[in-house]
């Protein structure tokens, strides 16, 4: 098999897999936009506007959107990435160095989006996307 082909369905594998699951907690937030109460205390709590929660819905309804579709991949990898940046900070920064009750880490699901969407920014989309980069 051509390994440029694979190597580029590896990185359609990788794009789908991170914009599918990320893009599923940007729709959670916009069937359930409470949610986004809890952001913005936490943001008033370091003194920013409540209505900065608002971006949540760029880094997890826009960005996955790009991602998936193969469209400024690379971009839509580093606003993941930020995404995720402040989630750590705002919700899991006691969780860092903490296991979970299982023996994994307890931000697991936080640093697989965090390091995919590295990873995406510096692969980019591969030949299988809407606009290849």
């Amino acid at each position: 098999m051509n390994q440029l082909f694979v190597d580029d369905v590896g990185k359609l594998v990788l794009r789908l897999t991170l914009g599918l699951l990320i893009l599923l907690h940007g729709v959670g937030k916009i069937l359930h936009p409470a949610a986004l109460g809890f952001i913005g205390g936490k943001l008033g709590e370091l003194g920013l506007p409540h209505e900065v929660a608002y971006l949540v819905y760029i880094g997890e309804v826009i960005a996955p959107l790009l991602i998936i579709l193969g469209v400024y991949s690379r971009i839509g990898g580093l606003l993941v990435m930020i995404n995720m940046v402040f989630a750590l900070a705002l919700a899991h920064s006691t969780q860092l160095l903490m296991l979970n009750k299982n023996g994994g880490w307890a931000i697991e699901l936080e640093g697989f989006y965090l390091f995919c969407g590295l990873a995406v920014l510096l692969l980019g989309s591969g030949k299988v996307a809407v606009r290849p980069d």
